[in-house]
């Protein structure tokens, strides 16, 4: 259903409007009118004739037409009544201000979803309830239905708050800072319109560019990743996001090391960086994003040239910009020979370019246009402080005229120091576009942005693999572990399980004697491991239950013993045992899968072995992978250099790690039951040389 008579109506109702001073309904009626709505306003109340001025109907059926959008603003007893009124109306669309819903009670929430079944019955569309309202600043519409105090200034940012106490801080932030908004949309509840639907809507709107979210929840994880990729992907529009809520201790219950890992926040920030979205840790670095998103081109690359009169500041940017994953711009001869002409022989026309205090407004002008003409910089970052012998209203023209001069379709940050908001200088640069931030850091973290989203949409799309695999294996074993009773895979059935997928095993047997153990390993041949398999038992190397480099029978008979005695001592007495081929060499990964309950599964690949959760180098991703996320999550890890071959050591199969990945991301696709799994250690071995997972842990959901 579309979303058009909700935020491009050609009517209006306001049912509750109020005469009375300070109502919730007569702040939406004067916004609605100050605001010039290009459409009929009807205002609707059970008593006055008029008001403020307008004519007054008593109820929905009195209305002399069917509005596309009715703001109801009644109490929350009577707003059943009221919906059910539109919808016999032929009302196309709500937005309920009212609360007292779902927030504060059960039975709250059995009256909002009463009115949902109305509003979905009749094919309406409804925003809220206990919302602040919505915000349309095209000129086509000039729609302002909520009860800010705030009236926006137009422009192609489109802002969706789940939080509608912060909605009058969104509008006044980014009037104070010259962010123009094309939509406001606080969701308050989301019965019906979700971020979801508005992402979907402004991804075909014209007067939108950039997309900003402040979020406290996923309503479908991998809808909003579906849509949010062809927003950002497709459409080339940004997704700025702030998500609340990081702290949640959501792995506390994880037994496995991807469990653990994954907890917190990992898995939101996973399916933001899957589809493109930036996400922001605060609201105010969400505001400084918007303004460079919203006025500046994207960085054709991460070279970055800093322009100063100030040395201190100039530092500042440049530790910045480095510590923010930008480089330093290597200029050209022919850019420092020009800026050499004008500068004075103290000045250092090496990148960060120091004019020094004295710098002049014709030097701005000249060094940033031959910045930016420099065809190895990619963005300038142009930092003033004010010196008292300056005319900073020189600087600031010579700097916009410096740019125009140059032509080029790069961005342009400046940091003037020590400016009021307010000051002429920064309106100056804000009518040309050009967006000041008051300390060079968050100048360099939004370039840095800017360039991360530019990358992403210059990487390969990727597409999905899928495997020649044994199902129905896969299936019985997981059937049969269910029909046990059992939470966890035992360790054979985990390596068979791995088995089905195409997985590379190190040989292994499940034994429960001395002399099971002796004749596998006579046959297999010595060394072996032996290892505790108990579903007690989580994490075997915590309690000392592995015994490496066995290499007789007698040692497997001690190794037995020490088991046995250990397993007496922790109370365990389930424990059977696993032999293995002992395996020597090769790189310890962690190859693993969790699912969470606010995305789906999560992938993850690190560097493995018994510190895993210590290092935490691991990279995460969500379900479904392509092969371009394999791909993305090996060289992720800060321990990338190990696989690649560091210091003359061969290089892992680094195709086999991607190979392995994608069959895990097809094994829980195709059992979603799968709760957890590890493959820790997975012995990444150069080509050909035998890569294998020695240890797997899988543990299914009870659901």
């Amino acid at each position: 259903m579309s979303l058009d008579p909700l935020l491009r109506p050609k009517s209006v109702a306001v049912i509750g409007a109020s005469r009375r001073e300070g109502t919730l309904g007569r702040e939406i009626l004067r916004n609605l009118v100050s605001f010039g709505f290009e459409g009929p306003v009807y205002t609707v109340h059970p008593k006055s004739s008029h008001v403020l001025s307008m004519p007054a109907w008593p109820t929905v059926a009195d209305l002399p037409e069917a509005v596309d959008l009715a703001i109801v603003v009644v109490p929350s007893a009577k707003v059943l009544e009221v919906v059910q009124a539109c919808a016999d109306r032929g009302v196309k669309a709500l937005v309920v201000i009212t609360a007292g819903f779902k927030e504060v009670s059960e039975s709250g929430r059995a009256l909002e979803q009463q009115i949902l079944e109305i509003v979905r019955k009749h094919d309406m569309r409804m925003v809220g309830p206990n919302c602040m309202g919505i915000i349309n600043c095209d000129p086509k519409v000039r729609l302002d239905a909520s009860f800010g105090s705030t009236l926006p200034l137009g422009g192609n940012a489109a802002f969706a708050s789940q939080s509608g106490a912060l909605g009058e801080i969104v509008l006044a932030t980014a009037k104070a800072v010259r962010l123009g908004l094309s939509h406001f949309v606080s969701l308050g509840n989301r019965a019906d319109v979700s971020s979801n639907d508005l992402l979907e809507f402004w991804a075909d709107d014209p007067e939108t560019g950039v997309i900003m979210l402040y979020l406290e929840s996923f309503g479908n994880p991998r809808h909003f990743g579906r849509i949010a990729r062809e927003v950002t992907r497709q459409r080339g529009k940004p997704i700025l996001a702030v998500k609340s809520g990081r702290t949640r201790q959501g792995a506390r219950a994880a037994s496995s090391h991807t469990g653990s890992l994954a907890g917190g926040d990992r898995a939101a920030s996973a399916l933001f960086k899957s589809c493109g979205v930036i996400r922001c840790d605060t609201v105010a670095e969400l505001f400084d994003l918007g303004r460079g998103f919203c006025t500046q081109p994207l960085p054709g690359g991460k070279r970055v040239g800093i322009l100063t009169n100030a040395g201190g500041p100039g530092i500042m940017a440049t530790d910045a910009a480095v510590h923010f994953g930008l480089d330093m711009a290597d200029l050209q001869p022919d850019t420092q020979v020009t800026m050499r002409k004008v500068l004075p022989v103290e000045a250092s026309v090496a990148n960060p370019v120091d004019m020094i205090a004295s710098a002049t407004a014709p030097q701005y002008r000249v060094c940033s246009e031959a910045l930016l003409r420099d065809p190895g910089v990619d963005a300038l970052l142009a930092i003033f402080v004010s010196p008292i012998v300056t005319d900073k209203l020189q600087v600031t023209r010579a700097l916009i005229e410096g740019v125009q001069a140059a032509g080029q379709n790069k961005p342009v940050l400046a940091c003037f120091m020590g400016f009021d908001a307010q000051d002429e200088g920064i309106t100056l640069l804000a009518d040309a576009g050009i967006p000041n931030y008051p300390f060079p850091d968050a100048a360099a973290r939004t370039l840095a942005a800017m360039h991360r989203f530019q990358a992403y949409r210059d990487e390969p799309e990727g597409k999905p693999v899928r495997f020649k695999v044994d199902k129905a294996k896969a299936k019985a074993l997981i059937d049969g572990a269910k029909a046990q009773g059992r939470e966890w895979l035992d360790g054979a059935a985990a390596m068979e399980l791995l088995q089905a997928y195409g997985v590379p095993t190190v040989e292994s047997r499940r034994v429960h004697t001395p002399d099971e153990a002796i004749a596998f390993a006579d046959a297999l041949g010595y060394p072996v491991v032996l290892k505790l398999d108990s579903e007690q038992v989580v994490h075997k190397s915590d309690v000392g239950g592995v015994k490496v480099d066995l290499r007789s029978p007698g040692e497997i008979k001690g190794a037995f013993w020490d088991l046995q005695q250990r397993l007496n001592e922790l109370g365990v007495t389930d424990a059977a045992f696993l032999v293995q081929r002992m395996v020597a060499g090769g790189q310890e990964t962690i190859i693993g899968a969790v699912a969470d309950e606010t995305v789906g599964h999560l992938l993850m690949f690190g560097l493995g072995g018994v510190f895993v959760e210590l290092m935490k180098d691991v990279a995460f991703a969500v379900h479904p992978l392509t092969d371009a996320d394999a791909d993305r999550m090996l060289r992720e890890v800060r321990g990338w250099p190990l696989l690649a071959g560091h210091r003359g050591s061969a290089p892992r199969d680094v195709a086999l790690l991607r190979e392995v990945l994608l069959r895990l991301d097809q094994l829980v696709g195709d059992f979603p039951v799968i709760a957890e799994m590890d493959l820790n250690p997975f012995m990444a071995a150069p080509v050909g040389q035998g890569s294998v997972a020695v240890d797997a842990r899988v543990r299914l959901s009870s659901r």
